[in-house]
């Protein structure tokens, strides 16, 4: 077989490989999506089990590492499925895949806004039990549908759904 034949085999295995991972890599539509490979809901929140996990450009230990998210329990935001591997994206957008065994169901929330008030009771004039800047992550609770219940650093109320990352806008919760 010369090098040119070779080479368009070479090709045609990966026009081949584009075909069967193309639908993976697709964004999720928001209208019910599923998971390939999980059949769980597409995208979804999830958040880190590990203290550290490398964020690769494409779904195989063979990709270039391109990010390291180093903060066990950041939630994250799945909208993609290949095998063992899961697309991720940060509060920031930045992302990539993840194995996942990295990756933990319990989820935890982001303060998106400087000085989130929790407070005693989801309501707006309910007492400020605590104030949590930017970046505090907590695990999240119920919520309902302008309010979740959070603990983060060994206290525990309501912040407006709004302030937070890490929960869909009309997600609720029990």
């Amino acid at each position: 077989m010369t090098k040119s034949h070779k080479f368009r085999a070479f090709l045609a295995q990966i026009a081949l490989c584009a075909g069967l991972v193309a639908p993976a890599f697709a964004a999720p539509n928001g209208d019910g999506a599923r998971g390939p490979v999980t059949n769980l809901p597409l995208p979804r929140f999830v958040s880190l089990k590990a203290a550290e996990g490398n964020v690769r450009r494409g779904p195989s230990l063979s990709h270039r590492i391109d990010w390291v998210f180093r903060h066990r329990d950041m939630p994250l935001l799945v909208t993609a499925e290949f095998g063992h591997w899961r697309r991720v994206e940060d509060q920031e957008g930045q992302g990539g895949w993840i194995y996942y065994s990295l990756l933990s169901g319990s989820r935890t929330v982001s303060v998106a806004t400087d000085r989130a008030a929790l407070r005693s009771r989801p309501d707006p004039e309910g007492p400020v039990v605590a104030e949590a800047v930017t970046g505090v992550i907590g695990r999240l609770g119920e919520c309902g549908p302008d309010w979740c219940r959070i603990a983060a650093g060994g206290t525990k109320g309501w912040v407006e759904k709004t302030a937070l990352w890490g929960v869909a806008r009309d997600e609720l919760r029990e």
